[in-house]
């Protein structure tokens, strides 16, 4: 007769104090490069540096809460870089036809509703196909990624879709202006930081995400609609990505097939360097906004400095992704 016995769940041999500081990883990566840098270049931490870094950081940071949730979820977009393109365009296009020659706050409040409601429909039409048509996050996301910018350069004809200058003088204090001294992308980027790690950690929609991420079979025994908060997650993404477009279409006051090039590249790798398991189930908002700074200061140090070319910036990125994916490699089985 065999004895049957209980599985005993392993217990961790890693001392709490090492825990918390792996736990602390980014944001001690940061703290060391902010160093590294001071010491090769002193103008790192002056005050104009710091916010330019921390105002280019605010695009891919907002992009990348979105996509906290999307891997945490167990998915993945790769389409966000293409979707920004397209939803720059439209809200130019939208501008200008309702403008004319003149135009302002209205116009531009119309285009930023319009680009809202452009991303959304795009995390609708991305959360349908992979929750309802189970198809895998990786062939839509990679499917429309060259949709969109297919779509948009058919719409610029291969060139560039420039606001008029009248609309473009009105919209530019959403990316130059301030508020209480703080620029305005880096308010947004700190509210939608905020509220994107209140829903992840204190709402029944973040506990879902996490779980359907963790294991979606025992997610459905539970009787979680995983269905509906996958097209949710999607939907929170393409919002995201219409946010931080309509604060950086005014910065340029055009769109063309080359922008947003490389930024799901940007946007993932800030996930996944702040913490969040690639293959989903667990991660924190905190660590994408860390992760985003980390790799906008790493630019920077490489534009301050003459350590490696600053083209090889996407290469350096693409190396963080794999060693940090290599790291990850034994969270779970």
């Amino acid at each position: 007769m065999t004895e049957s016995r209980a599985e005993i769940p392993a217990r961790s041999t890693r001392p709490p104090l090492l825990s918390r500081l792996g736990s602390l990883g980014p944001l001690l990566g940061l703290l060391a490069l902010m160093i590294v840098a001071t010491a090769l270049n002193s103008d790192f931490l002056t005050v104009s540096n710091l916010s330019n870094v921390l105002t280019r950081a605010s695009f891919i940071g907002i992009i990348a809460v979105g996509a906290t949730f999307v891997i945490i979820s167990g998915g993945i977009d790769l389409s966000v870089g293409s979707m920004a393109a397209l939803i720059a365009g439209s809200m130019i296009l939208i501008m200008n036809a309702l403008g004319g020659d003149g135009g302002g706050g209205g116009v531009i409040a119309i285009g930023m509703l319009c680009a809202l409601a452009i991303g959304a429909g795009a995390g609708l039409l991305h959360g349908t196909f992979i929750a309802r048509g189970r198809i895998e996050p990786f062939i839509v996301t990679l499917g429309t990624l060259g949709i969109y910018r297919a779509v948009l350069t058919y719409l610029s004809e291969g060139g560039s879709i420039s606001l008029n200058n009248t609309l473009s003088d009105a919209y530019s204090p959403v990316y130059y202006g301030k508020l209480l001294g703080v620029p305005i992308p880096i308010v947004v980027f700190a509210v939608v930081a905020l509220l994107g790690g209140l829903i992840l950690n204190r709402t029944r929609y973040g506990r879902y995400v996490q779980a359907i991420g963790s294991n979606e079979q025992v997610a459905r025994y539970a009787a979680v609609d995983v269905n509906r908060v996958k097209v949710i997650t999607y939907m929170i993404q393409g919002i995201c990505v219409a946010l931080a477009t309509l604060l950086y279409v005014p910065r340029l006051g055009s769109a063309s097939p080359s922008t947003g090039i490389l930024w799901e590249l940007e946007a993932i790798a800030a996930v996944i360097i702040g913490g969040t398991a690639l293959k989903g189930g667990s991660g924190r908002i905190w660590g994408t906004v860390v992760g985003a700074m980390l790799l906008l200061s790493i630019e920077n140090v490489l534009n301050l400095t003459s350590i490696i070319s600053v083209y090889l910036n996407a290469a350096v990125q693409g190396v963080v992704i794999i060693v940090v994916a290599f790291l990850q490699r034994g969270k779970r089985s």
